[in-house]
């Protein structure tokens, strides 16, 4: 029996042992967690970035069709006004012409008809009169149907101005919060690379542009190569800053060819050409919602400006899902 308890009291230190040991595992210490890797906080960036862009991209869709709209505001109201000062001044003729028949009754065909001799005088003169007042009339319902034509349209670009204008103010207070998350994204970064890497790293990964043409695509390419290290701002289209739009407006407007300050206007204004059709100055479109664009500079490589803290770099033609490929000129 001795034997039997002392097995039975050996049996239950190792269980009181191990269930201390296990205790010590789940209860004790808690275990320290490995730092996130610097491909782990690019990632996040990735994410957090890809939620972030179709909103700067929408505030600059918005904000190019409210400076233009209140252009024509301007053009409009430039057309009216003199067409104004026309019906004003031909209306006052028109009063002063009715006035002189009022002051001329009677007593001036008396007066006609001394004048001329005769009474059909006074019917050429009456006649007359009335064949300036009738031109006079035409004239100005010509120009009064000029003035409320671009009164209509000045009325209906007042419209959507206004409606343009409550889209890009609502916007516009989302800009506080973007910076917000963008600051987030910073200290991730500096998180990730330390505060004198964050701003740095390989922003030339090779010869720029890959394959030079001299045609306008190639000195296109040429131009976005030139402006590698400049930083990332949102919203912004240069001489210092660019968000990824405004570096390929900025590229390609450095040789003539014009393109609007958003992604999606650059897609639809230009022409689809395939990957095997790639030349240097070419427009590479990532997402399904195309709300983000690079440069082709030969070599599956591209020029492109990725996100807040990073500066205008070259990429491998490859660094995220591509939704086509586009051709200025």
């Amino acid at each position: 029996m001795k034997r039997i308890g002392s097995r039975r009291a050996g049996f239950m230190r190792v269980l009181v042992c191990a269930v201390a040991a296990a205790g010590i595992l789940v209860t004790g210490p808690a275990v320290a967690h490995a730092e996130p890797s610097p491909s782990d906080i690019e990632k996040q960036i990735d994410e957090e970035w890809n939620n972030l862009e179709p909103v700067i991209e929408d505030y600059n869709g918005t904000h190019t069709k409210l400076i233009k709209l209140r252009q024509q505001q301007k053009q409009l109201a430039a057309t009216l006004a003199p067409l104004q000062k026309q019906v004003d001044a031909a209306m006052v003729e028109v009063r002063g012409l009715a006035i002189d028949a009022y002051m001329q009754g009677p007593p001036g065909a008396v007066n006609a008809m001394m004048l001329t001799g005769s009474p059909t005088g006074l019917a050429e003169k009456m006649t007359l009169l009335d064949q300036l007042a009738h031109n006079r009339e035409a004239s100005i319902a010509e120009v009064s149907r000029l003035r409320d034509k671009y009164a209509a349209d000045k009325a209906t670009v007042d419209q959507l101005e206004a409606e343009i204008a409550v889209r890009d103010t609502d916007l516009g207070t989302k800009k506080t919060a973007i910076e917000s998350e963008i600051t987030k994204l910073q200290k991730l970064r500096i998180q990730a690379y330390g505060k004198a890497n964050a701003d740095d790293g390989e922003l030339r990964t090779g010869p720029c542009p890959v394959a030079y043409t001299n045609d306008k695509g190639g000195r296109a390419a040429q131009k976005a190569c030139d402006l590698i290290g400049k930083p990332y701002v949102f919203g912004s289209n240069g001489p210092n800053t660019y968000d990824c739009s405004g570096l390929t407006q900025e590229a390609w407007g450095a040789v003539g060819v014009r393109l609007e300050h958003y992604t999606k206007d650059q897609w639809g204004s230009t022409k689809s050409v395939t990957r095997s059709e790639l030349k240097p100055g070419d427009l590479v479109f990532y997402y399904s919602d195309v709300h983000h664009v690079a440069i082709y500079i030969g070599g599956n490589t591209v020029v492109h400006a990725p996100s807040t803290g990073d500066h205008v770099r070259m990429a491998t033609i490859d660094r995220g899902p591509i939704a086509g490929y586009r051709r200025p000129a």
